[in-house]
């Protein structure tokens, strides 16, 4: 369960930027360095860290109004920065935030938006970014569960959502139709694997996975990742 004398989590900003292929939506997946402490090896969307000058000036980084404008300004500079892509501010759509469990390498609770991608080529720096490609959500999830990708259960459950959808236009109209969804999560050991747990779920407050009532987990199993909503 979360420990409430653990350091605050690092504010950060995601960007999924999606384009309709020739078979369907499209998202852009960067794979990290493998050397990284955070997520190393792992393909991921656009995103990083909130840097001191994306906040408006003057402005004070614990203020929520502050953050979220701080957010936006990120992942614009995220992307830019990790695929030399220039992403219009007034496209991103925020659809959730994600804040780690404890046991978490590094903790960074992070906004994430989606937007049409730009045009332009993707550029990487062969650094933190090694790889890089344009996927349909559907693949990527194969690919994970086929043991030739390794995801990270927030991208894993974004491209779930991702996956719900045909096109960009249909993707968008519907997150910005809905509440963003605020996900905390806490991790308890299940059966063949690990959980990950959030607000809604009978085991969100004492870890016991197997008592009855609602679900709102993904399960990640040696046999594969699945979602239990109820």
């Amino acid at each position: 369960m979360v420990d409430d004398e653990l350091p605050p989590a690092i504010p950060a900003a995601t960007v999924v930027l999606l384009r309709d292929g020739p078979d369907g939506l499209e998202t852009l997946m960067l794979r990290r360095n493998s050397k990284l402490a955070f997520a190393g090896g792992a393909w991921v969307f656009p995103g990083g860290r909130i840097d001191p000058e994306d906040y408006p000036e003057g402005a004070i980084s614990t203020d929520d109004a502050a953050v979220a404008v701080a957010a936006r300004t990120a992942a614009v500079r995220e992307a830019m920065e990790e695929a030399g892509l220039v992403v219009d501010p007034e496209g991103l759509v925020w659809f959730a935030h994600w804040t780690p469990g404890p046991l978490a390498a590094r903790r960074f609770a992070t906004w994430f938006f989606m937007a049409r991608a730009p045009e332009g080529a993707v550029t990487i720096d062969d650094g933190e970014i090694h790889e890089h490609l344009w996927i349909h959500p559907a693949e990527a999830m194969a690919r994970r569960d086929a043991g030739e990708i390794e995801l990270i259960p927030p991208t894993w459950m974004t491209l779930r959502l991702l996956a719900e959808e045909p096109t960009v236009d249909a993707l968008l109209e519907a997150a910005r139709a809905r509440e963003p969804q605020i996900y905390v999560t806490h991790i308890a050991r299940v059966d063949g694997g690990i959980a990950s747990i959030w607000q809604g779920d009978a085991a969100y407050d004492d870890g016991d996975t197997t008592k009855p009532g609602p679900r709102n987990r993904l399960l990640m199993l040696a046999d594969g990742w699945r979602v239990e909503i109820s």
